[in-house]
């Protein structure tokens, strides 16, 4: 079974979504999120990125933040960042000989013509950020087929 991990900067807001995006299209996976920093932990995602979600029939309800770890290292097969701070913060944590491939989420969406998933609790763009993870999960589903 593939093991995947989102992250983001709080996950309050992108790398929950993500999880809830990926966790409906492939139910088979082990999905988790994380956040590089620790202001959230334990916290339920933003209220707005609950109810943007709601309005596209993802629950994100249940879920609670928790700090990235660098044990996430072998507990994934594939760790996927929002953006490229967050990928420079879950490198920096990197266990010496690890391997596992850190991507960024839109390394799965090329056609989107951006390097970063915009973080909506600064923009308040969330159904845009449900658009581009919705593209890139679909993009991410299809590069784990044989």
């Amino acid at each position: 079974m593939t093991r995947v991990l989102f992250v983001c900067l709080g996950n309050i807001c992108r790398s929950p979504t993500a999880e809830a995006v990926l966790r409906r299209m492939a139910p088979e996976l082990r999905i988790d999120s994380a956040g590089t920093g620790d202001w959230h932990i334990g916290k339920p995602p933003y209220g707005p990125a609950i109810d943007a979600a709601q309005g596209r029939g993802y629950d994100l309800t249940a879920l609670r933040a928790r700090q990235f770890q660098p044990e996430d290292f072998s507990e994934f097969d594939l760790i996927v960042a929002m953006d490229r701070a967050n990928k420079a913060d879950i490198e920096a944590l990197r266990p010496q000989g690890s391997e596992t491939p850190v991507r960024l989420m839109l390394d799965f969406a090329p056609k989107a013509g951006l390097s970063d998933v915009p973080d909506p609790y600064f923009t308040g763009g969330f159904d845009e950020t449900l658009d581009l993870i919705e593209t890139a999960s679909r993009g991410l589903l299809a590069s784990l087929q044989p």
